[in-house]
């Protein structure tokens, strides 16, 4: 199910496309697996730097959120990362070679905050001007459970925060809030952003976990295949950071 024409101009205007039913056989497998990853308990550590931590919306309490990067410890989901279909997918977006770049599974459960406007783009001299996300929907995703929503267009301004290799959000004035898009997809559906796309989340209000694969590609042209390279300095880039904060026993498992 390559991307049609019309689907492809879409993305280049708008810096956004979704696509219904890419993985719907692979649905359940995807739901089976995130419940799994879920009891990893060894693994989930506030100093183990594969995870993240999201703070209840209501009562603050932090929880677990993310594992990033996923596919080294999930079959299920390295295969969808490296299916044919999405590499072909974003070669189309492209119009060259595309590469696994990123990957991680936000779990989001009910309570859980969202995510303030930002661009997924941070200006490290390693980081692929080229990079675009991928969202698997794992679970049904819509206002209510805190789905990711989009803002047009803005991804022709390139990078709307300082380029000094850390990661910012936006100014709310700094795009058009009336004009957000709201990524309502259904699990096995898929969506493509550019890595300049502003955007947001609200808070899970549902009484369900809304469950996203999270994957990111980059372009032939910056560098080939950088991933590993990426997470070996995205790991001592994390840990440095948390050292500012006095959190010096970090690790990565």
């Amino acid at each position: 199910m390559p991307l049609t024409p019309e689907q492809i101009a879409a993305y280049h205007r708008d810096g956004f496309v979704t696509a219904h039913g890419v993985f719907a056989a692979e649905a359940t497998a995807l739901q089976n697996e995130a419940t799994r990853l879920t009891g990893l308990t060894p693994l989930i550590d506030t100093n183990n730097i594969r995870c993240r931590w999201q703070d209840h919306a209501e009562t603050g309490e932090c929880r677990f959120d993310c594992f990033d990067p996923v596919i080294d410890i999930s079959p299920v989901c390295e295969r969808i990362a490296r299916s044919p279909i999405l590499s072909e997918m974003a070669a189309q977006l492209y119009g060259e070679p595309a590469f696994l770049f990123k990957d991680k599974l936000i779990f989001k459960p009910p309570g859980a905050k969202g995510y303030d406007m930002h661009q997924d783009y941070i200006s490290w001299d390693s980081f692929p001007e080229s990079f675009l996300t991928v969202i698997v929907a794992i679970d049904p995703s819509d206002a209510s459970s805190g789905a990711t929503e989009v803002f047009p267009g803005y991804h022709q301004q390139g990078c709307m925060s300082p380029r000094d290799g850390m990661y910012h959000t936006l100014k709310d004035d700094q795009v058009d809030l009336s004009q957000g898009v709201v990524l309502e997809l259904q699990p096995g559906d898929v969506a493509f952003f550019s890595g300049f796309t502003p955007h947001r989340s609200a808070p899970n209000q549902s009484g369900h976990s809304r469950r996203l694969l999270y994957l990111s590609f980059n372009a032939s042209r910056d560098g080939g295949d950088i991933r590993t390279a990426h997470y070996t300095f995205f790991h001592q880039w994390l840990q440095e950071r948390y050292a500012e904060y006095g959190k010096t026993e970090t690790y990565f498992r």
